[in-house]
């Protein structure tokens, strides 16, 4: 049988279920979906690929998901190092109602997808003003984005649309999308229970859910913004969006540091998900998430890097090692283990966008999103265990392919559908271009 293409030769740790792994395995892919994962012997002889990647030495998993991010930051990155959460919006707000507008979201994203593609990353959920012009961009690299319509009641939207605006043309956007298909699902940001109000967030998870949107929002990122919300409407965030009936399983809270136990009772009982981003919550101050609580819980945890302007990279691989260690410490060795830290980043994260029969493990039926991850490195050897060798180890740069819906967009470290240098350079043009004072140095 003829297929797109045949990945072969290295041990290809499945991230399914079980947590198989197939010592000199292969994975068959044609139509953008997993044809089958077994022994390169056996696939190699029942297939002809139009193209083979060669994976002896390497290690190939599922494409790694960022659950939670905002692409176009990369425009402003360490412009707002060692500040509060609270000091952080202060500045970033007052940047982006100046420098936003669709060329310039379009040139950051490309350059975010030219990082993420070099890191192994092959999804994002991405919140942001000018989606439409993000999604251009992710759709000629040929690259998986999330997004959507996002709310946020801002003095100066750099869109310049009110809340009633918005609402109508959130309307005409999801409309226009229509519904969820292969890798992809609408998806409705309600940015926070502080830039909205509770009349507002109940108006806009309608919306949503009249179409089957995920929504994704900002709760619980630190005391002051919990202790804000609590003086304004007597609840605390996720108290207040558990009483006005809007967590559920179509629900994917970014942070989630600060929560009681009832808090994360309600998640549990409810079915929402979290994106854990221990990088930007370690940078701001914010705290250290009850990972271990929600997986006891049994929430689903996903992982995401939040902005590059909070975490300075879009490295999911680092968010993976910071997930394993930093909880940790509080002298439980066991409390996030390697295995667990990569499935936040695989499986548990396709799960988190309601997309776990379609994406974060290579089984047949799925989606053709994988990386090969080279292990000839001094720093990987000996690989005794990938788990191990993925959280511990293993770095962004050490990834060598990267394949999204069968389409192979990195090879041999060599991106295939974005100029990276052109990337690059659109983007320092750009900030050449800004006003002197649009972004102070911090």
């Amino acid at each position: 049988m003829s297929i797109d293409l045949l990945v072969h030769g290295g041990d290809v740790l499945t991230v399914d279920e079980a947590g198989t792994v197939v010592r000199d395995g292969a994975v068959a892919v044609h139509d953008g979906e997993i044809l089958a994962v077994g022994p390169s012997a056996d696939l190699r002889e029942r297939y002809e690929a139009a193209e083979e990647i060669d994976a002896e030495g390497c290690l190939v998993l599922p494409g790694l998901i960022n659950t939670h991010t905002h692409l176009a930051m990369t425009l402003l990155r360490g412009r707002a190092d060692d500040v509060t959460l609270q000091g952080f919006l202060e500045r970033v707000l007052r940047w982006e109602a100046e420098l936003l507008e669709p060329k310039n979201v379009a040139a950051a994203v490309r350059l975010a997808i030219a990082e993420s593609v070099r890191a192994g990353v092959t999804s994002a959920l991405d919140m942001y003003w000018f989606h439409e012009a993000a999604e251009e961009a992710a759709r000629a690299a040929g690259w998986r984005l999330l997004t959507g319509p996002t709310f946020m009641d801002v003095p100066e939207p750099p869109d310049g649309r009110d809340f009633g605006a918005r609402l109508d043309w959130a309307r005409r956007d999801l409309e226009a999308r229509g519904a969820a298909r292969g890798g992809h699902r609408p998806v409705v940001f309600a940015h926070s229970a502080y830039t909205l109000s509770p009349g507002q967030l109940t108006e806009v998870f309608a919306l949503a859910r009249e179409f089957g949107a995920l929504v994704h929002l900002h709760a619980a990122e630190n005391a002051t913004e919990v202790a804000t919300v609590e003086v304004r409407y007597g609840k605390r965030p996720v108290e207040l969006l558990d009483s006005l009936g809007l967590l559920g399983p179509d629900v994917l809270l970014a942070h989630a540091v600060d929560l009681t136990g009832p808090e994360i009772a309600a998640l549990a009982r409810t079915g929402t998900a979290v994106a854990h981003c221990p990088v930007s919550n370690l940078k701001l101050g914010c705290g250290i998430a009850p990972v271990p609580r929600l997986l006891s819980a049994g929430v689903t945890v996903g992982l995401g890097t939040d902005g590059a302007v909070s975490s300075n990279s879009l490295d999911v691989l680092g968010a993976v090692r910071q997930a394993a260690l930093v909880h940790k410490a509080g002298g439980d060795p066991t409390a996030v283990g390697a295995e667990q830290a990569v499935r936040m980043a695989t499986a548990e994260g396709a799960r988190a966008l309601g997309l776990g029969d379609r994406l974060g493990s290579l089984e047949a039926g799925k989606r053709a999103d994988l990386i090969v991850l080279d292990l000839n490195a001094p720093h990987l050897r000996p690989a005794h265990d990938p788990w191990s060798t993925l959280a511990y180890a293993a770095h962004s740069a050490d990834v060598r392919d990267t394949v999204v819906d069968g389409r192979v967009l990195m090879r041999d470290r060599a991106l295939r559908t974005l100029d990276e240098r052109a990337a690059v350079a659109d983007l320092e043009v750009l900030v050449r271009s800004l006003p002197s004072d649009a972004v102070p140095c911090s």
